[in-house]
């Protein structure tokens, strides 16, 4: 084995050695030709010594002291990727305490993108340089700081990107616009919309035929879509138009098919279908899958799902497939319209393809069988949904429980909540404000503020449209104390105290007399009468549409492109989304006014009060209170019962008028004009507006039923039976009010076998009867011993 020989003090290294340096007093700078051998080396020492324990403190002797420190000197050592950041920041600062370096831009760009690698933990570092050049007086550059703020955005810290903007406010007026772009993309992800904005329309002001690259199109995508998710429907309008003013800057594919979804997702189909059209036209942009995913949306959202279900079927010749989102979106549509068998056999098509249905399309199947009342069909999914191994979630059980009440099968769905309850599973605020809706239809008071209690126990919050369905029961049983009552149970809310002050509030403003110069005016002025509500449909709704459709043999996409050709003319007939009561938060300004005023108004109308519900009315729309869909609809439905035909003309003409999708007629409203038509007796134009409806929009049950009703009351039954054998067609099974229709009308024009045929259907059909069961039995009963008697006289 080789012994070296130890070394003594006065032999040792030197920590540092300069190899430029041939004596004390002499220094060679890099002039020579050995100039970049002797740089090289000097680097490789400097980064070997920073490197090495002690960092900076091994340059800290005599040597060293003699180094000519400079730009290109200084960056080689900052861009060596073998030195560790931290050791980089160390002879960053080095530089400046102990040789007096006064560091260049470009030396601080480069120290400055070093600690980008990671802006998260280096981010105090990179503040105190950023001040240190404002003290110096050093200008970061454009593309520096555009790395800066594009860091700190990747990491998603969206604040410390918009900090860097207040440490660069001398050099603000001097940085290149495409800098903006990822400043407009840091106000964005940080949630400060309105400076977006803002910044968006200053520099869209800026740009011009030169410099109209300094705008790209993903940052504008992003800015539309954030818009859509907030739901800001005018700012989005705004941006839009801004957009289409600046011919110099085209919109990709990406921002086309945003557009058309937001706009047909508000119930602006006729734009939606404008861009498309545009996209065609233009060929710029071919329409891609997404674009058809949107259109299809947009079209069942429209409630016009014959149409969804023509431009799928288009799809697939089109040059492309459908995808998991395709099978969700139209079945989710078909299934919201009532094409239950149209959205059963995509759901098999799908699984043929290969694909699998996830939780989402189960629940929009689940969900369309129960509002069917096809119970059997529904248990069946539910068990295949489990043995595909597709995990149920809290909605899946609010479906089942809300669907098992409405199919009259209460006790099974309260067993159901309560073995949830034991498991403690599945159970969210959804579920217990299902439950106590259902137990409160059933005047069962006590045992739903127990529920309300158990829900605060649990930390459930007890929202706005808990509160209003135990309103409308205390208001219905006659139950006046129970309002205090609930404020106890509430404990961990504001919201009945708001909901108290904002009643006392309310009934003051009744009291006060109403203005005189009102007294003699419409509150809904008329331009005709109820007998003309399907010109008043058609002008609202599709004034000009062709019987024939222009089909282009050399299109990819023919009917998309008819529709796209009549997109005036295919204006929304009802919204495919029913009324609420209660809205959701950010779709109206003043939405607990709105949610209040409906509650009330449908108390004042459940006590037979329609003066001081449209008292109530009034008021509140004076203040400025934008009614919706559920608003008029009730005063609709109260009007028709009393048989103020023409006022509720008046209303469903001023519902289209508004031209808004909150206010979009829905089922409700047209089951309100079949019972207003069945009124006066002309069925007649109930099968008009039927033939109105199945051909740009559908029908639901409670419709079809009020159908049934009003055409056999007029005698017209065999469109009686093509309306039963239509509702089969579309997979929706007859219910219990239903079968007691026909057994009705048939009994009273004298039609007993008949009466007695669906009476067999009935109990065929497992279909348990209820009372108005019994008393139209006794009916059908005593008829026929009348007509047993007439029969024995002759």
């Amino acid at each position: 084995m080789l012994h070296g020989r130890r070394r003594t003090a006065s032999h040792s290294k030197p920590l540092f050695r300069n190899p430029l340096i041939r004596s004390k007093t002499t220094i060679i700078r890099p002039n020579t030709s050995k100039s970049k051998l002797g740089t090289f080396l000097l680097v490789a020492s400097i980064v070997k010594s920073l490197s090495e324990p002690g960092g900076t403190r091994n340059l800290n002797n005599e040597e060293s002291s003699l180094i000519s420190l400079s730009e290109p000197l200084v960056l080689q050592i900052l861009r060596r990727s073998s030195l560790d950041v931290s050791k980089k920041i160390d002879f960053f600062k080095w530089c400046s305490l102990r040789h007096n370096y006064k560091h260049s831009a470009g030396t601080y760009s480069q120290v400055l993108q070093t600690l980008c690698i990671n802006p998260v933990i280096h981010k105090n570092d990179i503040f105190e340089f950023l001040a240190s050049m404002n003290r110096e007086g050093v200008v970061l550059d454009s593309s520096t700081f555009k790395f800066l703020l594009d860091s700190f955005i990747k990491s998603g810290n969206f604040d410390s990107a918009l900090e860097i903007l207040d440490h660069a406010e001398n050099i603000l007026d001097r940085l290149n616009p495409d800098v903006y772009n990822s400043v407009l993309i840091a106000l964005i992800r940080s949630n400060h919309l309105t400076m977006a904005l803002f910044t968006f329309f200053k520099l869209l002001d800026s740009i011009t035929d030169e410099n109209k690259n300094s705008m790209d199109a993903a940052t504008c995508n992003e800015l539309l879509v954030a818009l859509r998710k907030a739901d800001t429907r005018a700012e989005f309008r705004n941006a839009f138009d801004k957009l289409r003013e600046k011919k110099n800057f085209p919109m990709d594919v990406r921002g086309y098919n945003i557009c058309i979804h937001g706009f047909g997702n508000w119930g602006e189909l006729e734009s939606s279908l404008n861009l498309f059209k545009e996209m065609k036209e233009k060929s710029l942009f071919a329409p891609d899958l997404c674009t058809y995913n949107s259109l299809i949306q947009a079209l069942c959202f429209n409630g016009k799902v014959n149409d969804a279900l023509i431009v799928f079927q288009e799809l697939k010749t089109s040059g492309h497939e459908p995808d998991p989102f395709t099978y969700r979106i139209i079945m989710q549509g078909c299934c919201k319209c009532y094409k239950i068998n149209d959205a059963t056999k995509i759901f098999t098509e799908m699984q043929h393809n290969g694909f699998l249905p996830d939780t989402i399309i189960y629940n929009s199947l689940l969900d369309g069988f129960l509002k069917s009342r096809k119970l059997t069909d529904a248990c069946q999914l539910f068990d295949k949904m489990s043995d595909d191994g597709v995990r149920a979630s809290s909605c899946t059980y609010n479906i089942l429980i809300d669907g098992l009440f409405k199919n009259r099968r209460g006790q099974a769905a309260y067993a159901l909540f309560g073995d949830l309850k034991k498991k403690g599973q599945f159970v969210d605020g959804i579920t217990y404000s299902i439950v106590i809706l259902h137990i409160c239809k059933e005047g069962m008071i006590d045992e739903a503020l127990e529920l309300v209690e158990e829900m605060e126990s649990r930390n459930f919050v007890v929202d706005l449209v808990t509160i209003t369905h135990l309103l409308l029961a205390f208001n219905k049983e006659g139950r006046r104390g129970c309002e205090e009552r609930l404020m106890k149970h509430i404990k961990n809310s504001n919201l009945m105290p708001t909901l108290l002050k904002w009643k006392a509030n309310m009934e003051s403003s009744m009291k006060d007399p109403q203005t005189r110069e009102k007294d003699s005016t419409f509150m809904f002025p008329m331009k005709g009468d109820f007998k003309e509500i399907l010109s008043l449909i058609t002008q609202n709704t599709n004034p000009s549409r062709k019987h024939t459709i222009d089909i282009n043999p050399w299109s990819s996409s023919p009917y998309m492109d008819h529709l796209a050709d009549e997109a005036n003319s295919n204006k929304q007939i009802l919204s495919s989304s029913k009324g609420k009561r209660v809205q959701e938060k950010g779709k109206n300004i003043n939405s607990f006014d709105v949610n209040m005023m409906n509650t009330y108004i449908s108390i004042y109308l459940t006590k037979g009060k329609l003066s001081l519900a449209c008292k109530l009315f009034e008021i509140f729309t004076d203040l400025g209170v934008d009614p919706v869909s559920y608003t008029y609809n009730s005063l609709m439905s109260s009007l028709v019962k009393k048989g103020y035909l023409n006022e509720a003309y008046g209303v469903f003409s001023e519902m289209g008028n508004k031209k808004d999708s909150a206010t979009a007629a829905d089922v409700a409203t047209y089951n309100m004009i079949f019972q207003g038509l069945g009124k006066m007796g002309r069925a007649d134009l109930a099968s008009a507006v039927l033939r109105r409806l199945t051909d740009g929009g559908f029908v639901d049950l409670v419709m079809y039923n009020t159908l049934i009703n009003v055409l056999g009351k007029g005698g017209r039954f065999d469109e009686v039976n093509r309306v039963l054998e239509e509702m089969k067609r579309n997979g929706i099974n007859p219910d219990v009010v239903t079968y007691n229709t026909l057994i009705e009308v048939n009994s009273k024009a004298g039609r007993l076998k008949e009466a007695h045929k669906f009476l067999k259907m009935m109990v065929d059909a497992n279909c348990a009867p209820n009372h108005v069961t019994d008393t139209t039995l006794e009916f059908l009963e005593k008829e026929i011993e009348k007509q047993t008697k007439k029969q024995k006289s002759k």
